[in-house]
């Protein structure tokens, strides 16, 4: 015989599913000696004005936001966010910090760290390329899929790169940039840590990096002596043509020193003044050559002006 279903009775209506409670996070006060920086932590914390600034803040007012850790296998705790105000608390003369401790893994806590310091401002681009690298291997592990190695040279159609391309664009989305713009900043960590200096410092320019980044480690210590010896920084061409070379194989200290000897095309420091813009600032009887008398008289006038001001 076939079961008989239980009838609901009229006008009852069924029990709420019960959701489970989300679990509550307690600050706690956590000693500075116990809390150990993020592994590979991309980002620096710098003794600048602003550093000056929180330990000021943080001595008058104490920590206003707390820190996030995870416990450590070895004891103590891993921060994830606050290792600027955990230093600020140093300067400060604190001992303990409110500290908001989190049981995740490595991947998770790397995800997070990466995404809070994202926000800083006077972020520099090495310390932005390692951020996104560690963001991208965490996406990709937590995926279940290992990040790309460089011998795959000829798997650009293969399965395994669509999914890292995907995961590429994650990390753009969550950034707000393009996904090609996080492949050029993670090909920064190729460079060795004297050119990626150097990009920081703005004394070579993020495209040309990006070339650069494709020379081998013994080709980038050849282009530190050129660049040493010219008391110069290659361009982009001059970089797109040493990467050109080097895949050929014929990439030599010789051919390297020619490329960096090469002089630079000056650029270009012309302005472009719309006549339509000019138009509405003249009557229109003004032909463009009273027009144009008319700009230099005014600046002329402008100029004079200035230097009377700065001779007072």
């Amino acid at each position: 015989m076939p079961e008989k279903t239980a009838q609901k009775e009229p006008g009852k209506k069924p029990a709420p599913s019960k959701k489970p409670k989300p679990q509550q996070e307690v600050v706690v006060q956590i000693s500075l000696s116990e809390l150990h920086p993020f592994p590979d932590h991309p980002f620096q914390v710098r003794e600048d004005a602003s550093m000056q600034e929180t330990a000021e803040s943080v001595k008058e007012y104490g920590v206003l936001v707390p820190a996030l850790a995870r416990p450590r296998e070895d004891g103590g705790y891993e921060l994830i966010a606050g290792h600027r105000r955990k230093h600020a608390c140093e300067l400060a003369g604190l001992a303990t910090m409110p500290v908001i401790v989190r049981d995740i893994d490595r991947d998770a806590a790397t995800i997070i760290m990466v995404d809070s310091n994202l926000q800083r401002e006077n972020i520099l681009p090495s310390e932005r390329a390692q951020a996104y690298k560690m963001k991208l291997e965490a996406i990709r592990r937590k995926a279940g899929r290992p990040a790309k190695t460089k011998e795959k040279a000829d798997e650009n159609n293969s399965p395994q790169v669509a999914a890292n391309f995907r995961a590429d664009d994650t990390v753009a989305k969550d950034a707000g940039i393009s996904g090609d713009t996080v492949r050029r900043y993670i090909r920064l960590t190729e460079l060795s840590p004297e050119l990626q200096q150097m990009v920081d410092e703005k004394k070579i320019g993020m495209t040309p990096a990006v070339e650069i980044s494709y020379l081998k480690p013994e080709e980038q210590q050849m282009l530190l002596t050129a660049i040493d010896s010219e008391q110069a920084t290659p361009s982009l061409s001059q970089a797109q043509r040493m990467k050109m070379l080097s895949r050929e194989g014929k990439l030599n200290d010789d051919s390297m020193l020619d490329i960096m000897m090469e002089q630079k095309k000056p650029e270009k420091n012309d302005i472009t003044l719309s006549g339509e813009k000019l138009r509405k600032y003249f009557p229109r009887s003004y032909t463009p050559f009273q027009i144009e008398n008319t700009i230099f008289k005014l600046l002329d006038a402008w100029q004079k002006k200035r230097q009377r001001d700065q001779s007072r």
